[in-house]
């Protein structure tokens, strides 16, 4: 016998294929309103040139991969630890903690932690960035332990990692160490439209401005900072580092 097409089976079909397709228009379009702003930057590199090339004033701009925080670029020690590792080392005769490799999300209460318990009276750094919100964290514990933090030979300070060195009272840079700063990112890496990230971009730029306030860091150095987009690194010359009290006068 043959079956007799039942018209509201077809209608439902219908709706619910409409559905479906609109909902995946609907995501194609807010991922598109995500992305647009980055696509420029995939389609078409930075072409500053590598970390590895030396600075000089006025030529401070370098390629930055911030897909890779462990390893963003030649220049960069290519076994650095993808989080922070925390190792007691000796440093001219003084025992000191040495903070090193990427800063990962979760690092700053782990760190923090560990800082608490060690206490140390002196941090060497050597990190290509990371987590912000992690980074402050560290940051103010080392300024309420009153710790020296320094930057020795051939260190990087980069991202976000200047946040935790300016927590030191005293803070030095070698001559053959690089700070560097640049645009972050901030929240929660989700596939949103961009106009929704409006307030943690805002909420984490305020978090990053009250701490270098706090630390006592002039905010001129957010000039470059905010100049910078995420895919590049302005590395600061020395005197920089001196006029805008990233360095102190009084660290040997």
């Amino acid at each position: 016998m043959t079956e007799i097409p039942d018209p509201a089976k077809h209608t439902t079909g219908r709706v619910l294929r409409w559905l479906l397709g609109s909902q995946i228009a609907l995501a194609v379009v807010l991922v598109g309103i995500d992305f647009a702003p980055t696509l420029p930057g995939l389609l078409s590199p930075s072409n500053a040139p590598e970390l590895d090339r030396p600075i000089g004033p006025g030529d401070q701009t370098r390629y930055y991969r911030p897909n890779r925080p462990a390893t963003p670029g030649p220049g960069v020690d290519p076994d650095m630890p993808r989080r922070l590792v925390a190792e007691t080392v000796e440093f001219d005769g003084t025992e000191a903690l040495r903070l090193r490799g990427a800063v990962a999300p979760g690092d700053g209460d782990r760190i923090v932690a560990e800082l608490r318990e060690i206490r140390p009276s002196m941090v060497l750094l050597n990190s290509p960035g990371g987590s912000v919100g992690d980074a402050l964290a560290i940051g103010q514990t080392l300024r309420g332990l009153e710790v020296e933090t320094r930057l020795d030979d051939d260190a990087v300070c980069f991202s976000a990692c200047p946040y935790i060195f300016v927590g030191g009272v005293t803070r030095s840079v070698s001559d053959t160490a690089r700070l560097g700063v640049h645009q972050h990112s901030f929240g929660e890496s989700t596939i949103l439209p961009a106009f929704l990230a409006v307030e943690d971009i805002q909420r984490g730029q305020a978090g990053v401005l009250n701490h270098l306030d706090e630390m006592g860091i002039d905010l001129r150095i957010m000039g470059p900072a905010m100049a910078t987009p995420a895919e590049e690194i302005y590395i600061l010359t020395e005197d920089e580092l001196l006029d805008w009290n990233v360095v102190t006068s009084d660290a040997g």
